[in-house]
């Protein structure tokens, strides 16, 4: 999540949000992280012409998670920003993906605020796009593209591998793929 590296010294600031994800009032990343609050992220799964959907390695810098694989790009809403804006601010950020005036990602399915997410509610977004991609190396190590019936199986081989989040999302996702080819 893009929001997890900042410079030395600044201070990120979050929404914390009540069960029916309202905004109720703002705190430090540093303090809704070690009081488990209720807070916002969005993921974006990003996907190219031949369906595959491109994966990221953590960047070992991260706080949390470093390492492990996750969606395309992930990240925090900061204080007063709204899922859609957040999940264009990070395609960027972490991917290099610039989307055009007016245009975002497709909202896809949210997820309530649980343990495996980090008490973050989520709503987690769907893009066409086949690069080229430009990773930010504070953000992720590397990444893939990776057809979907593989990332099962990997996830399914080496879950310690995985993210909590991505563990929890993806057979969401495999599950709403499977809907869109019913169609």
């Amino acid at each position: 999540m893009s929001s997890n590296v900042k410079a030395a010294g600044s201070e990120e600031w979050f929404d914390v949000v009540n069960e029916r994800d309202e905004v109720v009032r703002r705190a430090t990343r540093r303090e809704v992280h070690a009081t488990g609050l209720w807070h916002r992220a969005v993921h974006v799964m990003v996907f190219d012409a031949g369906g595959r959907v491109f994966l990221q390695k953590r960047s070992m810098l991260k706080d949390l998670s470093p390492g492990l694989w996750d969606s395309s790009c992930s990240g925090h809403l900061d204080a007063g920003e709204d899922y859609d804006t957040a999940a264009g601010r990070e395609l960027g950020e972490e991917i290099g993906i610039k989307l055009e005036d007016g245009t975002k990602p497709e909202r896809w399915f949210r997820i309530e605020a649980c343990e495996m997410t980090g008490w973050e509610f989520v709503w987690v977004y769907r893009l066409r796009h086949d690069g080229p991609l430009v990773l930010d190396p504070l953000e992720i190590q590397f990444g893939e593209w990776v057809a979907p019936a593989e990332v099962s199986a990997r996830v399914a081989g080496r879950p310690a591998d995985y993210c909590p989040s991505f563990k929890l999302i993806w057979p969401m996702v495999v599950g709403a793929l499977a809907l869109k080819s019913q169609i």
